[in-house]
């Protein structure tokens, strides 16, 4: 085992399954020697995250819906019980009402934006508020976003305002954490085939556009995304703070 991550800490929130990014991010972690805490955001989910926690041996499996503060509670209770500290928390969570994602912006109701931005942007905040007292001396926080974020992507919707704010609050955090130590990122890959993205419209299209598009003529992985997420949040990466991080085969550079 390599050990980029030995002796450290990290939080997961946000694996659905095995094709989750959180999925691909975990397996890096724990393959370069981190002990992991891992959630899961409900009984239904549960099945599904369950076998892989105890692939990863993750000595703390809780329930967390973000909207959920007496869940959030409970956890971070057990990471002070357990380790005392955290080194990372990746954030890998977005959603929103089919409704609003699959309309116009325009259309967007009050609710479903709210909602998408309660639960895919404010939801790294109110984590990094109570992880923070957790990371002494050092830490790495990462969350994920997407090209959406900055250009006009066809069928991304309601997720390009939500995700453009959310990589707005990455700079934020940053700059507020820094004199702590604590970094925070956010890594942005191409288009992956997950649970998530499936409730985009015509995502098949998306992928295929891109491996044509891309640079290097290909999709990424969920190994090649876990590899630069256990990279972020190591300590070979310490001077690397406030950044969207592209992992999408070049595809971000052509117009």
């Amino acid at each position: 085992m390599n050990q980029l991550l030995g002796g450290k800490t990290g939080l997961v929130v946000g694996i659905a399954n095995d094709a989750s990014i959180a999925w691909g991010c975990t397996k890096a972690f724990r393959n370069y020697g981190a002990e992991l805490a891992i959630t899961y955001l409900n009984e239904k989910a549960k099945q599904y995250v369950q076998p892989l926690a105890e692939d990863v041996s993750a000595p703390i499996f809780l329930p967390l819906d973000v909207t959920q503060s007496s869940q959030q509670l409970a956890l971070f209770e057990a990471i002070a019980n357990t380790w005392g500290r955290l080194d990372f928390l990746l954030h890998s969570i977005a959603f929103a009402p089919k409704t609003d994602l699959q309309g116009r912006l325009t259309d967007t109701s009050r609710e479903g934006f709210m909602t998408a931005m309660d639960i895919s942007c404010h939801s790294l905040i109110r984590l990094i508020n109570s992880a923070e007292p957790f990371m002494k001396q050092v830490g790495s926080i990462l969350t994920l976003s997407y090209y959406g974020a900055t250009k006009v992507v066809t069928n991304y919707n309601l997720m390009g305002p939500v995700k453009a704010a959310l990589e707005s609050s990455v700079r934020y955090l940053a700059a507020e954490l820094g004199s702590e130590a604590i970094r925070v990122n956010a890594l942005s890959p191409g288009p992956v085939k997950t649970r998530a993205a499936s409730g985009l419209t015509e995502f098949d299209s998306l992928m295929q556009e891109a491996a044509e598009k891309a640079p290097l003529n290909q999709i990424v992985t969920l190994d090649q995304i876990g590899e630069m997420a256990a990279f972020l949040v190591s300590d070979k990466a310490r001077q690397v703070t406030g950044q969207v991080v592209y992992v999408d085969a070049g595809y971000n550079i052509i117009d």
